[in-house]
């Protein structure tokens, strides 16, 4: 779910309206059979607030468990990153983790943070530099999902490292996390590194409850979507009339969320009429979990070689350093 705080979610992203190419995504996936939302759309501004809530749940593992993970061993990060690297950041967040590993990297050259939202990416660039002052910050509006380039004058850069931290890897099918992780390879070069944050696959129990809290938050969360559909689209969706749903399938080693109608109803959205079944969903958030190894063999699938790997005691979340292979 999430992301710079990860359920594995993507990072908080887009405050403002969503771009032309994700409202498209919006219509095309409420009326495919079955019924779906695009993860990304999850996070307005009131679905980023409510995440920022849901990684301080008690049941909310991955956010604390990374963020000790690097507090112990970001020197060794820093030393597998080297010196004079610039860290590049697609779907940056609040900064915390950002900075602590800036503030161990032996002689930074830039941080480029990536975001498709203006409005993110202008609070993500504040929150590091209020952090990091003496840094120079490049700044890259994007849609880092789809190919981009670096900006202009780091091209040349010795070594480029990736940074993606909270499992946001884990919204991606396999096949999409490799295929991302192979542009990414290129665009580094031969000298390109790669620091992700992986959700690990344990209890089934222990990752319900990360996804369906008994605060209700994630539910609130899930069904902002519908809120957000309502005021973008015209449409008039009854939150009551949905249920929040969140379901481990072991088979694909993957949670999915899960906004499921209670009853036979139909909605109009974009001056449409929408019609849902009792009980038919519409599916929201995939967040797969990986082994440790089963992560490093996808990723020498997309040109990385694993270099070095952290975890928790418990084994619930892992760090992983990969080198361009």
């Amino acid at each position: 779910m999430k992301q710079q705080s990860p359920v594995s979610r993507q990072r908080p992203a887009a405050a403002d309206a969503a771009p032309p190419a994700l409202r498209q995504a919006v219509l095309d996936g409420l009326f495919a059979s079955p019924k779906h939302l695009p993860s990304a759309y999850l996070y307005d501004a009131r679905g980023s607030a409510l995440f920022e809530r849901i990684c301080e749940l008690p049941e909310y593992y991955p956010t604390r468990t990374e963020l000790a993970i690097l507090r112990a061993h970001a020197d060794e990060m820093a030393g597998c990153i080297g010196d004079g690297a610039v860290l590049v950041e697609p779907g940056c967040g609040a900064g915390l983790k950002t900075c602590l590993l800036l503030s161990r990297m032996h002689a930074p050259r830039a941080y480029v943070p990536i975001e498709i939202s203006a409005t993110a990416l202008q609070a993500s660039v504040q929150a590091v530099a209020g952090r990091c002052p003496k840094l120079a910050i490049r700044p890259l509006q994007a849609d880092f999902t789809r190919a981009f380039a670096l900006p202009e004058g780091l091209a040349g850069a010795r070594r480029v490292v990736f940074f993606f931290p909270g499992s946001t890897i884990g919204n991606f099918d396999p096949q999409q996390a490799q295929a991302l992780l192979a542009r990414w390879r290129l665009l580094g070069g031969p000298e390109a590194g790669l620091l992700i944050g992986v959700d690990l696959r344990k209890d089934p129990a222990v990752l319900q409850a990360a996804y369906d809290d008994a605060q209700g938050v994630t539910a609130a969360f899930n069904l902002n979507l519908l809120l957000r559909v309502n005021r973008e689209f015209g449409a008039d969706f009854d939150p009551a009339s949905f249920a929040h749903v969140a379901r481990y399938d072991e088979a694909r080693g993957r949670v999915e969320m899960h906004l499921q109608s209670r009853k036979a109803q139909t909605v109009r959205v974009d001056g449409q009429a929408l019609r849902f079944a009792d009980g038919e969903t519409i599916h929201t958030e995939n967040s797969y979990k990986y082994t440790p190894d089963g992560f490093a063999a996808m990723a020498r699938q997309a040109g990385w070689q694993e270099a070095a790997r952290w975890s928790d005691d418990a084994a619930r979340f892992g760090v992983q350093f990969l080198r361009a292979g």
